[in-house]
């Protein structure tokens, strides 16, 4: 692997006008067709082979007008204060009301409340649905205009009105994510590099990428069904592995050319060495996001294929276009008294000083310092760092899973009001139905007597009648519950009336399924559960092998995978704090805590995982590099942290703020997704990676890096140090071959400089 890396890195660097020319005209090539694809589609949810979705189902297929895909908008009117709708005053303003609804730019049909009976027991409150004859995706502003201006009019007379229903125009502000991921890593990259251009090197390439794999996501977006919220998922993930790819390549670069080796070899072995780092943590990210589409739900699917995706053009980027990047400005990437001195120029008075100053110096640096620290102290930093997460852990066990909807708006949203209005009027369950198709050869029949029996249910409010359609083999009744859509009572009531659809079907022979909102959302619970085990066994059997090949050890995968286990439980606790709890709810903006997203924690768990194994490889490559080479298990530990450490904890902070960029979006699952993350990269990154796992390392000793002879043998050996390298320059320079230059004025302090 190493070889084959070192040969794309030299060709990259010398042909390094061709291969730019050829990624440019990759990003002309999709950008264009992103230009002239059509606009993505809506995001839609589905979950194939659950009771809910097969009833969802057969409703587009028996009632295929019901099911148009046209926007709704639900228009919820409330009285003045001691008065009644029924009132001649306030019916008229109420019928008025619904004409103005039936007049709107694309409104198609406006139901009467009065002739409907959708006035609530008290008479205060009624609601009217407006249908439209494009979907919610389709509406115009004009339309959108038009809704609002029915609303003030209500307003405008007296009443109380408020809109729920997707034909509701959502506000959206973008929090400018990106930019302020892009601002925060450029800052870092200069404090790491001192240099302009190696700064702007990782951001550039990082965006190239993120902009190929945006574009190829937006040209495919229609063909493939892939949501503008897939997009923004990829470009979340895309320009933070971008960045940290990018940067590990060029700090070996600046290593390998500081030692005095010729531009070109550096590049190559940059690319041999920290560049087989790169594929194998790429790998480990490809295998944790792919591996989405085993729980078996579209959208996580989309969402994980498409990020894998955008990571392996960040990866094929870092070890083809960054090398290339290098060749146009080989030199300036380092300090100026590091080039100087390779360059074999005379110092500068002032830059005389420095160096003297450097060479005088003999304190090791930060990273040096903190791990023979650990080393020295093992079974502290050990028990300190794992009761510091199991305690941040601990809000994980009051984890309570939602889907999106307008009950977890902000309340001072029309559609949230709306909402609250519906549910004190009408009762908690009439926001959260349930759906209860019945087929059979008499479906009304049969419908009419599953109606008797739920009506006698406890839990169950009301029962509306049942509506055959036309060919008379399908009826459909809803079941209002008396609890709210999230309440655990709500679940019970689904559970118990599937449970009672098989005693039914017995008798009738009808088949009878339940969908709905709460039923939607047991269906979902339960396909997670049941994929979770298979997920973890494939992802992270997957990346232990792979482990085993990159560190020829069984001890390092095992204690990645725990060391992953214990950040992904801190960071899915902090989220449980913040978006649940409400704690720093108005310093991150969350106008309304409540249950965490569904799909978060497997998607977090897949995410989380291979950026763990990231640091993971990044870090523990160094070390394995120092012991292949003869170094003591402590002394590789330290020298893993004297060359690597520095450039890891730039890595994560960079990914954390980009990140964390993304909390200041509107879309909730964005912010909590970003949120979750960038918790997860710094409790990964700064204590699992840079304390537990040296303090392990140094309990282990060599056992750390045991494997049984047969598996050795067995085992392909894929050089991920660059021994082979090595071995190829000693025979080199054993037959007389040029051996590379050292630079004057070299010292440990100015190697620490150039890293």
């Amino acid at each position: 692997m190493a070889t084959f890396l070192y040969k794309t890195g030299r060709f990259a660097f010398r042909r390094r006008g061709l291969v730019t020319l050829l990624w440019l005209a990759v990003l002309v090539a999709v950008g264009l067709a992103a230009s002239t694809a059509p606009p993505p589609p809506a995001d839609t949810f589905s979950m194939p082979g659950t009771e809910s979705q097969r009833a969802f189902d057969v409703l587009k297929e028996k009632f295929p007008a019901a099911s148009a895909d046209g926007a709704t908008a639900r228009v919820v009117v409330r009285a003045p204060a001691g008065q009644k709708l029924s009132d001649p005053a306030q019916k008229a303003k109420v019928e008025g009301l619904v004409a103005a609804l039936a007049k709107a730019p694309d409104v198609v049909s406006a139901s009467d409340p009065f002739k409907t009976g959708t006035v609530s027991k008290d008479g205060t409150t009624a609601y009217a649905v407006a249908g439209y004859k494009v979907s919610a995706l389709k509406l115009t502003d004009e339309a959108h205009d038009g809704l609002d201006a029915v609303l003030e009019k209500g307003r405008a007379d007296g009443l109380t009105v408020e809109a729920g229903g997707d034909a509701v125009k959502v506000e959206a502000a973008m929090g400018g994510a990106e930019g302020i991921g892009i601002l925060v890593s450029a800052v870092v990259l200069l404090l790491t590099f001192g240099s302009l251009v190696a700064a702007g090197m990782p951001l550039l390439t990082a965006v190239i990428g993120v902009a190929v794999g945006s574009a190829a996501v937006t040209a495919l977006g229609s063909t493939l069904g892939l949501s503008a919220t897939t997009s923004t998922l990829a470009m979340m993930i895309g320009l933070a592995v971008g960045i940290d790819y990018a940067l590990f390549i060029i700090s070996r670069y600046r290593a390998e050319v500081s030692e005095g080796r010729e531009r070109a070899d550096a590049a190559g072995r940059a690319v041999g060495t920290a560049g087989s780092a790169v594929v194998f943590a790429g790998l480990t990210v490809i295998i944790a996001l792919a591996g989405l589409a085993v729980v078996n739900v579209p959208m996580l699917t989309k969402m994980g294929l498409t990020a894998a995706g955008t990571v392996a053009i960040a990866v094929l980027i870092a070890v083809t276009l960054v090398p290339a990047l290098l060749g146009f400005a080989p030199v300036k990437v380092m300090p100026r008294l590091e080039r100087r001195a390779i360059q074999g120029k005379p110092l500068t008075a002032r830059l005389q000083r420095r160096a003297d100053r450097l060479a005088a110096r003999t304190k090791p640096n930060l990273g040096t310092r903190w791990a023979q620290f650990v080393v020295r102290r093992p079974l502290l930093v050990l028990a300190v760092g794992v009761l510091g997460l199991g305690a941040l852990a601990v809000p994980a066990a009051s984890l309570q899973l939602g889907l999106p909807g307008e009950g977890t708006m902000a309340l001072d949203t029309t559609q949230r009001k709306a909402y609250d209005m519906l549910s004190e009027s009408f009762g908690p369950g009439f926001n959260g139905p349930l759906t209860v198709t019945v087929q059979a050869r008499d479906a009304a029949a049969a419908a009419g007597r599953v109606g008797t029996e739920l009506a006698k249910v406890e839990g169950v409010a009301t029962v509306t009648p049942a509506t055959p359609n036309a060919a008379g083999d399908t009826a459909v009744l809803n079941v209002v519950p008396s609890s709210g859509p999230t309440e655990h009572r709500t679940e019970e009531l689904v559970t118990t009336i599937r449970g009672m659809a098989g005693a039914i079907e017995a008798d009738t022979g009808a088949e009878i399924l339940v969908t709905g909102q709460t039923a939607l959302f047991i269906d979902f619970s339960r396909t997670l559960d049941e994929a979770m085990v298979p997920y973890l066994g494939l992802v992270v059997g997957l990346a232990f092998l792979l482990l085993v090949l990159i560190f020829r050890s069984l001890l390092v995968p095992l204690k990645a995978a725990l060391g992953f286990l214990l950040s992904v439980s801190a960071a899915l606790g902090a989220v449980v704090a913040v978006f649940q709890w409400g704690w720093l709810a108005d310093v991150l903006g969350i106008e309304q805590p409540g249950p965490v997203m569904s799909t978060l924690p497997i998607f977090m768990i897949g995410v989380v995982f291979g950026l763990a194994m990231d640091y993971e490889v990044f870090l523990v490559t160094r070390m394995r590099e120092a012991y292949v080479h003869g170094a003591r298990p402590t002394e590789a530990v330290v020298t893993g942290f004297r060359y690597g450490g520095r450039v890891v904890s730039a890595a994560a902070i960079i990914m954390t703020s980009v990140f964390s960029g993304f909390i200041l979006e509107t879309n909730d699952f964005v912010k909590m997704v970003g949120f979750s993350l960038a918790a997860a990269v710094l409790f990964d990154a700064f204590v699992v990676r840079m304390a537990l796992v040296p303090a392990l390392f140094a309990l282990l000793g060599r056992s750390a890096w045991w494997l049984p002879r047969w598996l050795d043998r067995l085992l392909p050996n894929m050089d991920v140090e660059g021994e082979r390298l090595n071995r190829t320059h000693s025979v080199q320079i054993a037959k007389g071959g040029p051996a590379a230059p050292r630079p004057a004025h070299r010292t440990e302090a100015e190697h620490d400089y150039s890293v």
